[in-house]
């Protein structure tokens, strides 16, 4: 059996224990101190005086087994490895009254997913062939994660998925097409994934449009508001039942900081004001902010209707001028982000 210091890389000497100590975890991830000398517990470090947190879910390829005379050990199942001591101990959080930031702009989601198992979780992520919407998708994915990709265009949804599959063959993800303009498509969609899953606990309204001209969709409205807000507004109470029956479950709506510089306000909203009828009137950068904000109100509404049902909704600010394909429709906005992504 190879213990846990064969799997890990040394620690610094200060968060050693002292002999006849030993760290352990209890079932919802809060880690504490045997005193096998004394007999005794503590939830601080011996030397340290600090105490740390850890995930409640064993790593993503972790199982844990439980002996008839009450032995646990751990088995790392790819490489057959075992180990008295919980894998989790890997990855620990310090809590402090102070709050800490523990990832910045260089992070990835493969970080902020690092020794998290996510098997049997399902999410849908809209807009995820490429950008933002892709590389969540594929953390997800290799953290265990059963990932739909909702998008409009087959070829590179299909293209997303065997990129994903090339890293793990293994990873379950899926395509499913997602016109976010055409109300008949967000249904269909919510149609077919209810056919083949009956649970969906992270749905990530990352689709989005900016800068584009005027135009109507199907249904009557200005295609930037449709596709931005009133389309994921659709798809989240086509699928809200589903949420509540899985929670915990959660939304993730991607903002902006575009959302500060809308003029909508109590006194002028207007049906006419979120989706503009004419082009005369129609300012792409000015309807962008309108959606951003719209995002922002609908995330904290949902949250608010939903909370006491398991099921919460985050709008998260991904960063400015990050790369992605928003700015693809417009030679100029592409120049600009260029531009500008070094000094953000």
């Amino acid at each position: 059996m190879k213990t846990m210091s064969t799997l890990l890389p040394e620690t610094d000497s200060e968060d050693e224990l002292p002999p006849g100590w030993e760290e352990r975890v209890t079932a919802d991830g809060s880690v504490y101190y045997a005193d096998h000398t004394c007999k005794g517990t503590q939830w601080t470090h011996p030397r340290t005086g600090k105490a740390k947190r850890v995930s409640p879910n064993l790593p993503f390829g972790w199982r844990k087994s439980v002996s008839p005379d009450g032995a646990v050990t751990y088995e790392e199942i790819t490489s057959g490895r075992i180990s008295s001591t919980d894998p989790r101990l890997a990855f620990p959080v310090e809590l402090s009254g102070n709050l800490r930031q523990r990832f910045d702009g260089s992070s990835t989601g493969m970080h902020v997913l690092h020794g998290l198992d996510l098997t049997g979780r399902v999410a849908v992520i809209t807009g995820a062939n490429s950008g933002i919407g892709f590389e969540t998708a594929k953390s997800l994915a290799l953290h265990g994660c059963s990932v739909v990709l909702a998008c409009r265009d087959r070829v590179r949804g299909t293209n997303a998925v065997a990129a994903i599959k090339s890293d793990r063959p293994s990873a379950q993800v899926e395509f499913l097409p997602l016109d976010l303009t055409c109300f008949k498509s967000i249904r269909t969609f919510a149609e077919t994934f209810l056919e083949s899953y009956k649970k969906l606990h992270i749905l990530i309204l990352n689709a989005a449009v900016f800068g584009i001209s005027h135009s109507v969709t199907t249904a009557g409205f200005e295609t930037m508001f449709q596709t931005n807000h009133l389309g994921h507004f659709y798809l989240v109470k086509l699928l809200e039942p589903t949420l509540t029956v899985s929670a915990p479950a959660r939304v993730v709506v991607l903002s902006s900081e575009s959302h500060r510089f809308s003029y909508l306000s109590s006194s002028n909203i207007s049906e006419d004001r979120l989706s503009c009828p004419s082009a005369s009137n129609y300012v792409s950068m000015f309807a962008y902010n309108d959606t951003k904000l719209c995002n922002v109100l609908f995330s904290n509404e949902l949250d608010r209707r939903l909370v006491a049902r398991g099921v919460r909704s985050n709008a998260v600010h991904p960063g400015n001028m990050v790369s992605s394909n928003l700015s693809r429709y417009y030679w100029l906005y592409r120049l600009l982000f260029a531009l500008v992504r070094p000094f953000t």
